[in-house]
């Protein structure tokens, strides 16, 4: 197949992380993929990491500027947009009908309710696509039921790795417990800080912060911080999941409609996740070890420390749903649907 994708595409976002994910295994099979996304001065997110395989084409920035040439000249029989929200609606629309003669279109919804926007409801698609029934339920307002897919968010493949040697290969303490917290929403993490320091008092902790946002939190006692000034790949990432005990999720959200795109990117690594109980990890049972309260937060880090059964049992269904929601498995389902266009 022949496919076009415009999306935030190398970057830490959401979109961007569920892009890579079906786009390269696509790759993987043989299908050729064309990139179209935002240019390196104007971005959806906060950080690239990586740099930019031969089929991707940066064309458009959040504010606008669309160059249309590298998407009208790109030979493809589908197109599929992630986001729209974040995209160049209007300049979009200009071309739309010139991308409708060559290919079905398919629009992958990632906004948590019904757009406000009236340029997001000017396009034709032949499918919508959406992660579950929080998102069905507002989308059937819109669209016809039977233009609506239902296709899970992918998961990063299962890839396990020796604790011990990954973290004298990046250099960290081998006798001590290692908490995680990266990417762009640390502060939402480090709101724990205080809970952390109070089990500092028992075990020997470092809390390792992994983020070009970084700083040293306020009110961290009896606990060493470790900063890494870096927006990791997906290896360097699941090189520091190998080597900590746990990765601290600690996301809120008014919303109900929402999905952590990275809970599905880490859940492979075999480190418990440990989750405030919010609308993000609604869909999660046992893959994820879910917290209320700042008691329920350090029971569930007692019992990561000291391999307790609750923990083993997360592991085992992280595994089984990594396995059922694999980017090989959600990427084929893809396919199987725009066969059915």
């Amino acid at each position: 197949m022949k496919i076009g994708m415009m999306s935030a595409w190398n970057l830490d976002a959401g979109p961007s992380i569920h892009a890579e994910l079906v786009g390269r295994e696509w790759v993987r099979r043989g299908h050729i993929l064309h990139v179209f996304s935002f240019v390196k001065s104007d971005y959806h997110g906060t950080v690239f990491v990586r740099e930019d395989e031969e089929y991707v084409h940066r064309c458009f920035g959040t504010r606008g500027g669309l160059d249309p040439r590298p998407i009208l000249r790109s030979d493809f029989n589908y197109f599929i947009v992630q986001d729209l929200c974040m995209l160049p609606k209007d300049e979009l629309g200009k071309i739309f009908h010139h991308v409708r003669k060559k290919a079905k279109t398919v629009n992958i919804i990632h906004d948590a309710e019904l757009s406000p926007n009236p340029s997001f409801y000017q396009f034709e698609w032949d499918a919508i696509v959406c992660f579950d029934d929080r998102y069905r339920s507002f989308l059937r307002d819109i669209y016809p039921e039977d233009q609506i897919h239902m296709i899970p968010y992918p998961c990063h493949p299962v890839l396990k790795g020796d604790k011990k040697e990954a973290r004298r290969r990046l250099g960290l303490p081998e006798d001590r417990k290692i908490i995680l917290v990266f990417g762009q929403r640390i502060r939402d993490d480090l709101e724990m800080i205080r809970s952390i320091s109070n089990l500092g008092r028992k075990y020997s902790i470092t809390l390792l912060i992994v983020s070009v946002h970084a700083a040293e939190p306020m009110g961290a006692e009896n606990i060493h911080v470790e900063v890494r000034f870096e927006a990791p790949g997906i290896d360097r990432l699941y090189d520091y999941l190998h080597a900590a005990d746990a990765l601290i999720l600690n996301r809120r959200s008014e919303k109900r409609a929402v999905i952590s795109s990275t809970a599905h990117q880490c859940l492979g690594a075999g480190c418990p996740i440990i989750a405030f109980d919010s609308p993000f990890f609604e869909y999660f049972k046992d893959e994820v070890i879910k917290y209320r309260t700042s008691e329920e937060f350090e029971e569930n880090l007692i019992e990561v420390f000291e391999g307790g059964e609750r923990v083993k049992r997360s592991l085992r269904a992280a595994e089984k749903y990594v396995e059922e929601n694999s980017a090989e498995r959600i990427a084929e389902r893809y396919i199987e649907l725009f066969r059915r266009l």
